[in-house]
């Protein structure tokens, strides 16, 4: 059973460069306000694994690509189930934590995604386009990320990478959620600026669209953002569901937005260790 003030280690790479955005602005920024609730100890994640069994949980933030540490991070996440230790997120999402899939298998369930294959025989599934986004299917923060013309897709489809059509969207928004409770949304106005958002007072029907997504993953506790871009028709289609260290763009709001988001994190944390 967790302490009476419950110990936290909060996994997070400070050195990580992040295009556009400074991941350490915004972990220094949260440890500091979930101290009044916690005793917390930062490590990278790097070294999660050898030091987690000495707290009450763990929370995984801004801990950069596990690309860059792929073996330590199926260290960890097969200790920490072996384990039963409390992760935050829970290691059970369906969505980025899992790699790309999610969106092969959203894209057949007729989900409102970008159309999303993988093999050279699905390729007749996209719709026309003189330019592709290929990404591997363990890819992230756009590493791999290439533009390709129709004609290079056969060569490409091997399986080892998702394959769609570039979407001439309007702009990219996203939706952050603590549980299964919307806290906010941000937007990018400009498209060619995706990190310099603005809040973004979403529809009901925006809503039912992210709200969609986070059932379909089905995470008990955590944080989650939902990202999607405006389709040239109006409606808004899926570009990621990040449920392993989503970065949260708390800059982007104002003081009690902040307020807000860490008093949800907090109770989500508390339920998670008292679960």
């Amino acid at each position: 059973m967790p302490a009476a003030r419950p110990r936290l280690l909060y996994v997070t790479d400070l050195a990580y460069q992040a295009r556009g955005r400074r991941y350490c602005d915004e972990d220094v920024f949260l440890t500091s306000r979930l101290r009044a609730d916690f005793d917390l100890a930062l490590c990278h994640p790097k070294d999660a694994a050898a030091l987690m069994h000495a707290f009450d949980g763990v929370v995984v933030r801004n801990s950069g690509p596990v690309l860059g540490y792929l073996k330590e991070y199926e260290a960890f996440r097969e200790r920490a189930l072996r384990d039963g230790v409390r992760v935050y997120n829970p290691l059970t999402g369906r969505a980025d934590m899992a790699g790309k899939q999610y969106l092969l298998d959203l894209s057949a369930e007729g989900f409102p995604v970008i159309p999303t294959v993988d093999r050279a025989e699905d390729l007749h599934l996209l719709p026309g386009s003189d330019r592709y986004v290929v990404k591997p299917k363990l890819g992230a923060d756009s590493i791999g990320l290439r533009i390709v013309t129709p004609d290079a897709l056969p060569a490409l489809a091997d399986g080892s990478v998702l394959l769609q059509p570039c979407v001439d969207f309007a702009y990219e928004v996203s939706f952050v959620y603590v549980d299964h409770d919307f806290q906010y949304a941000v937007y990018a106005p400009d498209p060619d600026r995706r990190w310099q958002l603005q809040p973004y007072v979403p529809a009901v029907r925006d809503l039912e669209f992210a709200r969609r997504f986070v059932d379909w993953n089905g995470l008990a506790h955590g944080i989650q953002r939902v990202d999607a871009c405006r389709a040239p028709d109006g409606e808004l289609l899926l570009v990621e569901l990040e449920d392993l260290n989503p970065y949260l763009s708390l800059d982007a709001l104002d003081e009690a937005g902040r307020d807000a988001f860490v008093a949800a994190t907090t109770r989500s944390l508390h339920r998670l260790l008292a679960h």
